[in-house]
């Protein structure tokens, strides 16, 4: 896997975590950057965390299924881009709680993290270096996030949706690459 496609899926997974800041930085009402930090540290911590463990979950069934890697990476993905897509258009659930806690958190970024769980188990089928993934991947998803929290406190909910379908369409076009590259190529 190329640097550049590393850095498209890794754009594609912060999206939600990019969309949930959004709305921590609009409930802020004067913007706190020991706040935006500790957002983008638990945001991006988990980003990181959850495809390793996906990794080695999928590495340990590598060998049962590795001639329907692509078609799993493939249907992963298009899962949850589709998802994500869905969720920019359900607005039930915005919340504007400016908490930072420990149980706030912990809750907001395993809630916006599953889905690199399971591009981490593509990336065990892809032999992806699944320790430069994971600290790029958690670069990525910190430093949106940061980028979120200040965004939402300027600009407040318009790109929030925006950015979810974003994220959605990249996981769908990387998902559906991997798999007309393996029937194809």
């Amino acid at each position: 896997m190329s640097l550049l496609e590393l850095f498209i899926i890794a754009v594609g997974l912060s999206m939600d975590a990019f969309a949930v800041a959004v709305c921590k930085g609009l409930s802020m009402p004067i913007l706190n950057k020991k706040h935006a930090v500790i957002i983008g540290l638990y945001f991006g911590g988990f980003q990181a965390l959850m495809p390793a463990i996906g990794y080695f979950l999928g590495y340990h069934f590598k060998n049962v299924i590795t001639s329907l890697d692509h078609w799993i990476a493939f249907i992963l993905l298009l899962f949850i881009g589709f998802n994500m897509i869905k969720e920019a258009f359900d607005h039930s659930e915005d919340n504007l709680d400016p908490s930072v806690g420990f149980r706030t958190m912990v809750v907001l970024a395993v809630a916006t993290s599953i889905d690199a769980l399971a591009v981490g188990v593509t990336f065990a089928f892809l032999q992806v270096q699944i320790a430069a993934a994971v600290i790029f991947i958690g670069s990525t998803t910190f430093v949106l996030s940061l980028a979120g929290v200040g965004a939402g406190h300027f600009f407040g909910m318009k790109y929030k949706s925006r950015a979810e379908i974003a994220g959605g369409v990249i996981l769908i076009f990387m998902g559906t690459k991997i798999l007309i590259e393996h029937l194809f190529f």
